[in-house]
Parts: structure tokens; C-alpha cells; sequence
């Protein structure tokens, strides 16, 4: 048996022994390939070796960009399916005592505009339970509004208001037409934006158009249209900035995809067509999403088809191509999907499997590296507080809360508490684990090239020894 064969047994199970027991290989694999077993890390490891054969994204990391909060620090609650006004307080209050400055609340269309265009009262409800809805059960459909945004005042947090779907029946192209799609006439949205705009005028200058616009079913029961987007964008943001021009207006967030079905559209494609079709004078924020699906928050592998934390960099390559270098990003949803290994729960894979204490460990790490590498990342809001009841736990994307419905607080609520608190992301370009990783692609290509060459040397001088 040659040297460089023996050499490269040992070598391999060296490598595996340290790979297995958390050692120093695997702790470089995982900083750059966010994967936690022996198989994928060495694999991901030459997919991220890979980087170096293609152009990587222009990210203009040295550009001014416009606005940054003091506290990116965002969380998703559905505040408006909570009855209660003390439970809507109790969240506020959980929101604020973790140090988050962002809420992305949903103002539901069909919740607040329901019966018809520019009726805001709600009638669906007995609420004096005598067994008839009349009049003594009406109220106006905004004061569950009202109260969030007082408490948000209140509690000193900023709303990022979502104007979305679903659309109420009454603004649909058809009574059969699915709800989350557009209305028939564009026009009714923007009203609607505009009526939530007046109301709220002062008390909230953040406001994101629409969800997911390339993503089924956001965009209804047809084919996603850029155009159509585009339209009601553009319109909207028009709308706002007469009322008021220091509103800030953010798209919706744009869904990490390479579907080219028309069903959903591939993300880089749909955000280049806006461009084409005008529509980057009409926000001043992008929104994406941060998922961390398949791997941890320090997945470095970059290719336009793989889906990681990362991904939104390929979005940055694409705005700063059309010449928005000074735009920052903004992710509207960021997580790791603790969901039980359970077959009875629906779409058990669809966001990925992560251990609770592993999702605990990576939200921090998410938020410490977007300070550290990418300065154009904005809010970053965490997918979400909690839901109302346990009846959706059927369901994989019931686990990304961080507070169970019972208010108890889950060890990822708490890890994040500690890392806001700390004050720690507020330094984040001293860290030295920034700039040892920012080495990595050199130590690994150094370090393969050694062991192949000891490979190939060990071998020559075994083959020399051996002649007579």
C-alpha cells in the first residue's frame, strides 16, 4: 500500500474523528457551511469551496445607506386575533420587556374595510351573547387597532404595518375568487391604504405593500403577475407620500423561490422585473425574507439556486445593479423551525427540522452575523410571538413561536432577551470571531492544498525508498 493511500486513510479518519466529536474542522466547516453532521459538513464544505469558481454578489458594503434603525430588533404578533385587550397587552408587554423595537403587524384588509367600500363597522359578532347579531352588537372595526397602537406607543415600540390580504369579499374579482389575491379594482386597496395612512398619521411611518407578491397563494389563485404588483405598488406608495412624504414605504417581502412555474416566480427574476417596470422609485426599503430553512445562520455556500439565511444577498446584488446601492433590506420574517418529529403534523419538512435548543442558539447568531458582514440590512423581524390557541399545532409552521399560547415563554424567547439586553450587537465590527471568519476560505484552501501536496509527496518519496 503507498504512503499517499495510508496518508490518506489516516487523514480521513482524523478528519471524521474530529468531525464527529466537534472539533476544530468542524467547528470551521460549521462557520462557513451552517451544517451541524459529520456528512453534510464535509460536503458543504466543498460546495462553499465552490464560491471561489463563480462571481459572487456586489453588495457595495461601503455605501451610505438610508434607513437604518437604531434597533433592528422586529418581531411578527397577531395582536389582532388576540379578543382580549389584556392579552393584546400581556404580548405587547413580552414584545417590549425582550428589547424588541419593531412590531410587523398585520392591518388586515378584510378585517377592518369588511361589509363594503369605506364601512368600518363590524357586525359578525354577538357580543351580548342573547342569540341575534343586531345593533347592540355592533362596534367600529378599528378599535382593536386603535388599542395596538396606543400600546405600541405605550411600550415605546415602532409598527411596521403590513397592508395586505386577505381581501375582503366585496372587493374580489368574483365571490369564488381566493382570498389572499388582489382586488378587482386596484383602486379599493389603495383607498383603503390611504383611510389606515390618515388615521394613524405620525403614529406610524413604516408601511409594507402587500406579502409575498411571487409567492402562492399571496397573489391569489392565478399566475403571479410583476406587473399587476407593480401597479398596485407604485400607486400605493404614490398615495402615502401625498399624505405624508416621510412615510416609508416597503415592498412586500419578496419569497426566497426558483419556481418558474408562474405559480410562484423565482425571487432574483421578480425583483429585476419590478426594476424593468419602473417600480424602484416606488419603495424605499425591500423587504425579503430570512429563513434559515435547511441549514444554521452561518451558511456561506452562495449560488442564485440554493436557499439559505444568506440568500438575500443575491437581492442586494440586484439592487445595486439598478443603481438602489443606498436602499437597505429589511427581512420581514427571520427563523429556525423547532417542529417535533411528529407524521401527523402537515408539511413537517417544508421549513426544515432544528431542535429547540439549536433554534435558541441560531436566532442570536442570525442577528450578530447580519450586524457584522451586511451593512444594508435593516429591522429583521423574528417569525413570531405566538399564536392564540394550540388548534393549529397540526401544523409545521405552528413551531416557529417563541411564546407558547399559554404565554410561557420558549428558551428561544429568552435567548434572544439575553442577546438584546447585552448590548453586544451594538459593537459589532470588534468582534474578533468576525474576523477570523472572514479567513476561513483562505485556512481551508491553504489546508487542503498542504495535505494534497503531502499526498503527493509522501507518495513520490515511498515509491524512491523503494527502488533497488
Amino acid at each position: 500500500m503507498g504512503a499517499g493511500l495510508i496518508a490518506f486513510i489516516i487523514g480521513t479518519a482524523a478528519l471524521w474523528l474530529d468531525l464527529e466529536n466537534d472539533g476544530l474542522v468542524a467547528d470551521l466547516l460549521w462557520n462557513v457551511t451552517g451544517e451541524t453532521e459529520p456528512g453534510a459538513q464535509l460536503l458543504g464544505g466543498l460546495q462553499y469551496l465552490a464560491n471561489g469558481t463563480r462571481e459572487m454578489p456586489h453588495l457595495e458594503k461601503n455605501a451610505s445607506i438610508e434607513n437604518l434603525p437604531e434597533n433592528p430588533f422586529g418581531i411578527n404578533a397577531f395582536l389582532e386575533q388576540e379578543a382580549e385587550p389584556e392579552k393584546r397587552e400581556h404580548a405587547m408587554r413580552l414584545i417590549a420587556e425582550a428589547g424588541f423595537g419593531w412590531l410587523r403587524q398585520q392591518f388586515a384588509w378584510e378585517d377592518i374595510e369588511i361589509d363594503a367600500k369605506g364601512d368600518f363597522v363590524d357586525r359578525r359578532n354577538d357580543r351580548n351573547f342573547d342569540g341575534v347579531v343586531n345593533e347592540a352588537d355592533y362596534i367600529s372595526s378599528w378599535d382593536k387597532y386603535d388599542h395596538i397602537v396606543d400600546l405600541a406607543d405605550q411600550y415605546n415600540v415602532e409598527i411596521l404595518a403590513r397592508l395586505s390580504s386577505p381581501t375582503p369579499p366585496w372587493a374580489l374579482p368574483s365571490p369564488t375568487s381566493q382570498s389572499h389575491g388582489p382586488p378587482a379594482n386596484i383602486q379599493d386597496f389603495v383607498d383603503f391604504a390611504v383611510t389606515v395612512a390618515e388615521r394613524y398619521q405620525g403614529r406610524i411611518t413604516h408601511y409594507q405593500i402587500w406579502n409575498e407578491p411571487n409567492l402562492y397563494p399571496e397573489w391569489g389563485d392565478q399566475l403571479i403577475s410583476p406587473e399587476g404588483y407593480a401597479d398596485l405598488l407604485c400607486r400605493t406608495h404614490d398615495a402615502l407620500k401625498t399624505i405624508d412624504p416621510n412615510i416609508v414605504i416597503l415592498t412586500g417581502a419578496i419569497g426566497p423561490t426558483v419556481d418558474h412555474t408562474g405559480r410562484d416566480a423565482f425571487d432574483l427574476l421578480f425583483l429585476q422585473r419590478l426594476y424593468d417596470l419602473g417600480a424602484g422609485r416606488c419603495f424605499d426599503i425591500l423587504s425579503a425574507q430570512g429563513y434559515g430553512l435547511f441549514s444554521g445562520p452561518t451558511d456561506r455556500r452562495m449560488r442564485p439556486f440554493t436557499m439559505n439565511f444568506a440568500r438575500h444577498q443575491w437581492l442586494r446584488d440586484i439592487m445595486v445593479a439598478n443603481g438602489d446601492a443606498h436602499k437597505p433590506i429589511w427581512l420581514s420574517e427571520i427563523a429556525w423551525n423547532p417542529v417535533p418529529n411528529d407524521p401527523a403534523i402537515s408539511g413537517l419538512e417544508t421549513y426544515g427540522q432544528v431542535t429547540m435548543e439549536q433554534a435558541a442558539e441560531w436566532a442570536p447568531l442570525a442577528y450578530e452575523r447580519a450586524r457584522e458582514e451586511w451593512s444594508y440590512i435593516g429591522v429583521m423581524s423574528y417569525w413570531f410571538l405566538k399564536r392564540p390557541s394550540e388548534s393549529e399545532s397540526n401544523q409545521s409552521w405552528y413551531y416557529f413561536r417563541i411564546v407558547e399560547p399559554d404565554w410561557t415563554p420558549t428558551p428561544i424567547y429568552y435567548s434572544l432577551q439575553d442577546y438584546i439586553q447585552s448590548g453586544e450587537w451594538q459593537q459589532p465590527d470588534k468582534a474578533w470571531p468576525t474576523k477570523a471568519r472572514e479567513r476561513l476560505p483562505q485556512v481551508l484552501i491553504a489546508g487542503l492544498a498542504v495535505l494534497f501536496a503531502g499526498v503527493v509527496m509522501g507518495d513520490a518519496v515511498m515509491k524512491r525508498l523503494e527502488r533497488p
